[in-house]
């Protein structure tokens, strides 16, 4: 099930009967009124906000899902006629998986839905990582080195979880950034080599386990491969 929250009813409409066509269960609102009232009755699995709406806008609507605990990994894609940066900021900012500018292709809009929704699907990962004295729990979501307990931002996280899930192989950049950072967002390649390089620092000597491969991405490989280039 998806929602629309949208004003403007040919928009409204396009997206309903594009989102049906491709086999989608789709209930649509012009309102924060009828939206709210339908969510208190069943949660779709995905939300397809505008943001200037009458009343309510959209930001409002989706911090206020943000801060509701059943409701916080929802998946958002935010629709709007503004395209400035500073608006596709805040909209990710207020955590929006994904910020989509009117007017746009129906194609990219069903890719932007179907990669959301993808991102969004459980997986069955395993919940216990190690390689060699690195430990990561993904139920406690904590990691150690040799017992010892190291804080890792979300993305440090994300980013240790990656190279455990492809121990001695080789992690390119671009999987890297639509695994961690969401092939919606656009990050620079040195923002990864920035992570990396606080990550290596945050788990002491056993940073040196993580390998870049030059031009290419890293591995988290055996020691006498491993090292900072």
């Amino acid at each position: 099930m998806i929602y629309i929250v949208e004003d403007d009813a040919a928009i409204r409409e396009l997206e309903q009967y594009a989102l049906q066509s491709s086999g989608y269960e789709v209930t649509s609102f012009e309102s924060s009124e009828l939206f709210w009232q339908a969510m208190h009755t069943a949660e779709p699995e995905l939300v397809i906000l505008d943001v200037m709406l009458p009343g309510e806008d959209g930001f409002s609507i989706l911090k206020k899902l943000r801060n509701t605990p059943s409701l916080r990994r929802l998946p958002v894609i935010m629709v709007t006629a503004k395209s400035s940066e500073l608006d596709t900021v805040r909209g990710l900012d207020c955590g929006a998986d994904d910020y989509i500018s009117k007017p746009f292709g129906i194609m990219e809009f069903l890719s932007r839905v179907r990669a959301a929704l993808r991102r969004s699907a459980p997986e069955a990962r395993p919940n216990v990582l190690s390689f060699h004295e690195i430990l990561l729990d993904n139920a406690r979501h904590n990691v150690t080195v040799s017992g010892t307990p190291v804080e890792l931002t979300y993305k440090e996280y994300s980013l240790l979880r990656l190279l455990l899930e492809n121990t001695n192989l080789v992690v390119t950049r671009e999987t890297i950034l639509q695994v961690v950072w969401g092939t919606d967002v656009s990050v620079e390649s040195r923002t990864v080599d920035m992570h990396i390089r606080t990550l290596r620092k945050k788990l002491g000597d056993a940073g040196k386990y993580i390998c870049t491969v030059r031009k290419v991405g890293y591995k988290l490989t055996d020691e006498e491969e491993a090292g900072e280039e």
